[in-house]
């Protein structure tokens, strides 16, 4: 079994709606379209909410999957998708599946499919807490059982199914498949990924750290953790998305406003806000931060 939050998201398959302030009901398409730039930034032209951030709890092993990138979605009626997982939790031995084993190619990957023996060609990574994986559109993939995700991707649901480990629907029939699709938007070239390497980086208060888990043609994930108050002075350029990994904490801005961001929440900071601090609620807050 698998459960699924969308934590912030604008897709009609899982759309978010603001549960504070005077906006409070509004649905984030509705607030893009509206404030457009003073929601989403300079980086975002076109008033359309660019990603989605999700929690993945995978209780079983997930089914191996494809998504288009940006050259090849429009060719099957789809909309491009690049992802990446942060691992909060996983057990020892944990995987996930991360592209295809060196020289398959579509005779390779098809003769296989019909032998029913598509996991023979996956690469294997292992995982564990703290690990970041990238996934860029084309690229077969597919979460080992007993991991929590932090995900973040481009603003799409479009998924095709290569193989599901041979499991049956409540109808005791195998679940729907899309290997054609999937034949024409796997990445034959891609080339062998690890998990991302952190970077370290420069917060405003030293009693703090940051680090920067992945930057992509489409968003920057960050781990920042505060021991201490962080000042944000921000340039317009974009919205953050703030998810608390450990710990609470609480925003204030505005001379005065404050909010409160317990642990497992997340909150999406607008691209006018330019000037904000969170303080760490109980000594020391975990959080992910996310921009365009």
């Amino acid at each position: 079994m698998c459960a699924e939050s969308w934590e912030v998201s604008a897709h009609k398959d899982g759309m978010c709606v603001a549960d504070n302030g005077r906006y409070a009901g509004m649905t984030l398409a509705e607030l893009s379209s509206v404030f457009r730039e003073s929601l989403l930034g300079t980086n975002c032209p076109g008033g359309r909410f660019p990603l989605i951030a999700k929690i993945i709890d995978a209780r079983e092993r997930l089914s191996v999957q494809v998504h288009p990138n940006e050259d090849n979605a429009a060719r099957c009626g789809g909309e491009a998708k690049t992802e990446m997982w942060y691992v909060m939790d996983a057990p020892p031995g944990a995987f996930v599946c991360h592209g295809l084993k060196k020289g398959v190619g579509p005779r390779i990957f098809t003769d296989t499919a019909k032998a029913h023996n598509i996991p023979s060609l996956l690469r294997s990574l292992p995982v564990e807490p703290g690990a970041s994986v990238f996934i860029p559109g084309g690229l077969v993939h597919a979460i080992g059982e007993n991991c929590l995700m932090f995900e973040v991707q481009q603003n799409s649901n479009t998924t095709y199914r290569v193989f599901d480990w041979d499991r049956l629907d409540t109808d005791g029939r195998p679940r729907e498949s899309h290997f054609r699709q999937a034949l024409e938007v796997i990445d034959w070239h891609a080339p062998e990924l690890g998990l991302e390497i952190p970077i370290p980086m420069t917060p405003q208060n030293p009693a703090n750290s940051r680090r920067r888990l992945l930057r992509c043609d489409f968003f920057t994930m960050e781990r920042r953790v505060l021991c201490a108050p962080e000042v944000f002075a921000r340039d317009g350029r974009s919205f953050m998305i703030l998810f608390t990994k450990r710990g609470a904490a609480r925003i204030t801005y505005g001379g005065g406003e404050v909010l409160e961001l317990p642990f497992g929440r997340s909150c999406l900071i607008p691209a006018a806000l330019r000037d904000f601090t969170i303080v760490p609620a109980d000594g020391e807050t975990t959080l992910l931060s996310v921009e365009v």
